[in-house]
């Protein structure tokens, strides 16, 4: 097996280990893997991608555009399980490193190729992404790296091949693509760079103008520059320190590089929305600016060796070698796998599964964050906070008492809900046969 395969497969079983394990402690969430369980789930039965996490009913295709996702279905029906997800997310952002690899193997020799392919596999940006549930970005990752690797060999048009499909992944993909294809064109390539910057800027309005507004109730892309900012939570980091974060594990040697400036248009949309989440290295938003970064590394390292220059040659073969140490040396969230106390499943976890196996297959529940993605594989779930209300009131409510949740718990009672069982920090309410004051109307609820 070649280096390139066997560091993805090595990557592939600690990213799985992450992953999986951390939704055994309960520690994935219904935004999003629940959210994402539900649309593959449908698309397993051949029906629309519908999410009740987001609203009764709701068409996933109205909040982003991503029937990539109808990939995962296959898959999913033969293993039924958000764990499904948890493992193929791992495999994706995996295989990714496998065209990284190769490359920086090709441009800067085996020892420092291996050591800046394995410096990838451990940057922050993938390891976000693999700790933070499951997302569609997952496939974009791999199309990516493949495609910016062989715009670095000069391969136009296969670059553009795996470039297009990215359209299908999310369309805010086609910021890249369009950059792939500005690229392709001032390499000489013309017709065929403007051929690939026509399509992601049609995709991307199209997505944006017509297709996510006829599937969203609300008949609007609800992203706009404004949409979604949670000003309530602190800002992580500054946009600074965001780009900072990008080029330091390169040692700033990315930069010598012009593949550098596909990451550009990506990172100027997410500073241009007020949404504080989008600017900061949480999460699984830098995923995608991976490839880019370390692909440009190799690419500014066989730039500097073919300078000629002594000093340039020797920075070039110790550069990937202190890019793994400073990988290796940062805390980061892939460590937790060799702390043998991080395998062990806490006893509340085991009570609170326990507890779940109450509700009943095929039931209609409203649940808490933590809870959804434990009960979307066998049940209809909705958002507790959302639901219930007067107008739709799920048999089934499991909540977890955080303090957010509080007052939504005390108004169960007026919607006709008691309390069914109670242990390790869940509580479970069903829906009874009460009688209900509604706008001052009685209202018999429904058994």
């Amino acid at each position: 097996m070649s280096s390139p395969r066997l560091l993805s497969c090595l990557l592939f079983a600690a990213y799985s280990a992450l992953s999986v394990n951390r939704h055994r402690q309960m520690r994935s969430t219904g935004y999003d893997l629940g959210i994402f369980e539900q649309a593959v789930r449908s698309y397993a039965h051949l029906r629309p991608p519908i999410a009740d996490l987001k609203g009764p009913g709701f068409n996933l295709l109205g909040d982003h555009f991503h029937p990539i996702l109808v990939l995962a279905a296959p898959f999913y029906r033969m293993f039924p399980s958000p764990v499904t997800l948890l493992v193929l997310q791992a495999a994706l952002l995996a295989l990714s490193a496998v065209p990284v690899t190769r490359l920086a193997i090709d441009f800067c020799g085996h020892r420092a190729g291996v050591c800046l392919g394995l410096a990838y596999g451990l940057s922050w940006g993938i390891q976000q992404a693999v700790v933070f549930d499951f997302h569609e970005i997952a496939f974009a990752v791999p199309l990516l790296a493949r495609s910016v690797e062989l715009l670095a060999r000069r391969r136009w048009s296969a670059a553009a091949g795996w470039a297009l499909p990215l359209l299908l992944v999310k369309e805010d993909q086609a910021f890249i693509v369009a950059a792939i294809g500005v690229y392709i064109f001032r390499q000489g390539h013309r017709r065929l760079g403007a051929l690939v910057t026509a399509a992601a800027v049609a995709v991307g309005a199209l997505a944006v103008l017509v297709i996510i507004p006829a599937f969203n109730p609300h008949h609007s892309y609800p992203y706009d520059k404004t949409a979604g900012s949670i000003s309530s939570l602190p800002v992580p980091v500054t946009k600074e320190e965001t780009i900072l974060a990008l080029l330091a594990p390169t040692l700033f040697f990315a930069l010598r590089s012009p593949l550098v400036l596909l990451a550009v248009p990506s990172l100027l949309a997410r500073f241009w929305t007020s949404n504080p989440m989008l600017w900061g290295s949480r999460f699984h938003y830098n995923a995608v600016l991976m490839p880019i970064i370390f692909i440009a590394f190799a690419d500014g390292l066989a730039r500097m060796r073919a300078s000629g220059r002594v000093a340039a040659l020797r920075g070039a073969r110790v550069a990937p070698i202190l890019a793994l140490i400073i990988a290796m040396c940062v805390p980061q969230p892939l460590w937790r796998v060799l702390d043998p106390a991080s395998w062990r499943v806490p006893e509340q976890v085991r009570a609170a599964e326990a507890l779940l196996r109450i509700i009943p297959d095929e039931a209609d529940v409203a649940a808490a964050n933590r809870i959804a993605p434990q009960l979307t594989g066998r049940c209809r779930v909705f958002r507790f906070l959302s639901e219930p209300t007067p107008q739709f009131r799920p048999e089934w409510v499991a909540t977890t008492g955080a303090p957010y949740e509080q007052s939504m718990i005390a108004d169960l009672p007026s919607l006709g809900y008691s309390v069914v069982a109670r242990a390790a920090g869940i509580t479970i309410y069903r829906r009874t046969r009460t009688v209900l004051r509604d706008s001052g109307r009685l209202r018999r609820g429904a058994g």
